[in-house]
């Protein structure tokens, strides 16, 4: 089967662009990130109106939970780049460029809500909070995946990423006011992975064979968009330590129920490049469970230790 170009293929998804963007401007729900932020607690900080300057002491967060709140934070923070990389990838023409703006305004509301929390509650040390945002977004962000299938690829599992550390770091914090702020952010992230998702099953009936490969492609090389932070591989390291977000996370809960949901091991009809692409797949799948299982190992026998000298880690209940 003749590959289709990228032209071919955004022409003939368009309708279903269509239809999910409907069904998405149902389904969303209108919310105010102010109301997720207890203004209350907030005074001023030194500089201009000689408040106080900030201390760890203040901090209500642990040190893990200040970690992936940071991380979910400068994540949220390059919102400018993202647009940018899937508005060149989708164009601004149609149902596409109107699916890239309200993506786009969707997402805004998060870094605002993030950093008004954190800010308002001392949680994070604002100055550095605001040195690491300048350093992050003035790298910019450049998907790893310029072709439209892949990009679509890419953020149907990366979108439940997303959804999925949000919601295990709100839980982290034990924190009522950051785990409800968190849980509304991650509905957002849910209903974005949704239209993708489904956007690539439609691609899946167009250009099945092309449509594996792609995502084949994704799932070999996937990262979270995060990973140009500074320390991201340290700080990740932490994460997945406390149970945030780790490989069993993103084999079992991520790439295993989207894969399902496209039927991609039920998939008939497929020519010998969509066979071979779905068999690497599967050994894909493979390799992730035998290094979840191993980082599981050393999580294991590091907390066994840390208990035995009386040290209690915290994890993800």
């Amino acid at each position: 089967m003749k590959e289709l170009t990228q032209l071919q293929l955004l022409q003939e998804l368009e309708p279903i662009v269509e239809r999910e963007l409907e069904r998405h401007l149902g389904a969303a729900k209108e919310w105010f990130p102010h109301e997720y932020v207890p203004w209350s607690e907030g005074s001023n900080y030194d500089g201009i109106f000689d408040g106080e300057p900030w201390t760890q002491e203040q901090s209500k967060m642990s040190p893990t939970a200040r970690t992936a709140l940071i991380v979910n934070l400068l994540t949220e923070d390059n919102l400018p780049s993202y647009h940018r990389e899937i508005s060149d990838t989708f164009g601004r023409d149609g149902a596409w460029g109107t699916w890239v703006d309200r993506w786009t305004a969707e997402e805004g509301r998060h870094g605002i809500a993030l950093r008004d929390y954190l800010l308002v509650t001392r949680a994070v040390d604002p100055k550095q909070l605001e040195r690491e945002r300048m350093m992050h977004m003035g790298q910019g962000f450049e998907q790893d995946h310029d072709e439209m299938l892949r990009s679509v690829a890419y953020v149907s599992f990366q979108e439940l990423a997303t959804r999925i550390s949000h919601r295990n770091t709100g839980k982290y914090t034990q924190d009522p006011y950051c785990e409800q702020m968190l849980a509304r952010i991650a509905q957002d992230e849910n209903l974005h992975m949704v239209f993708y998702r489904n956007l690539l099953a439609g691609a899946l009936e167009i250009a099945p064979d092309q449509t594996l490969q792609a995502v084949r492609d994704v799932v070999s090389t996937f990262q979270m968009p995060g990973h140009t932070i500074e320390d991201f591989g340290r700080r990740s390291v932490q994460i997945a330590m406390a149970g945030i977000y780790d490989l069993r996370i993103h084999k079992d809960e991520v790439l295993a129920p989207v894969l399902r949901t496209w039927k991609v091991w039920d998939r008939e009809g497929l020519t010998t490049e969509g066979e071979k692409a779905r068999e690497e797949l599967a050994g894909l799948l493979d390799q992730l469970e035998e290094a979840a299982v191993r980082f599981e190992d050393k999580r294991d026998t590091y907390l066994a230790r840390q208990a035995a000298r009386g040290h209690v880690v915290e994890r993800v209940g």
